[in-house]
């Protein structure tokens, strides 16, 4: 039976996933495994970071020389050649920083979050790469 509920529950965010990419009318279907980490330092566009949230950052295992603090593996479900669409178990707010690496490390590149949606107990993210990534996705 454990198959079959994280095969349901996988369904259940490419479902959530694809919801939020029709608002991404470029978006195709990728399935890329890859680990999302969060930068604990940047306060986003917003200059939304206080002192708290620094700090946070720096109990977490954020430094000045590594501010990347690991957020989850996940699977990045859409993509366009700007963005990707995922979900992750934790909240994440528009303008957050992100870094995303593929587990072969053909993918390393920043991005911030442009959308999300919440639901109970994982949050859909689409995120835009902050440089231009060439190649990552290739369409036939």
């Amino acid at each position: 039976m454990p198959n079959q509920a994280s095969a349901t529950a996988r369904a259940l965010e490419f479902d959530f996933v694809s919801r939020l990419a029709r608002f991404f009318p470029d978006a195709t279907p990728v399935r890329i495994p890859v680990r999302v980490s969060r930068n604990q330092l940047d306060g986003g566009i917003e200059l939304r970071a206080s002192e708290e949230k620094i700090l946070d950052g720096l109990r977490n295992g954020a430094s000045a020389e590594n501010p990347w603090q690991p957020l989850q593996e996940t699977v990045i479900e859409f993509g366009t050649p700007q963005e990707i669409l995922f979900v992750v178990a934790q909240p994440l707010e528009f303008a957050d920083h992100l870094l995303v690496e593929s587990r072969d490390g053909s993918l390393r590149a920043e991005a911030s979050v442009v959308a999300v949606q919440y639901h109970p107990e994982r949050t859909v993210v689409a995120a835009r790469f902050l440089k231009p990534v060439p190649n990552w996705i290739v369409k036939s």
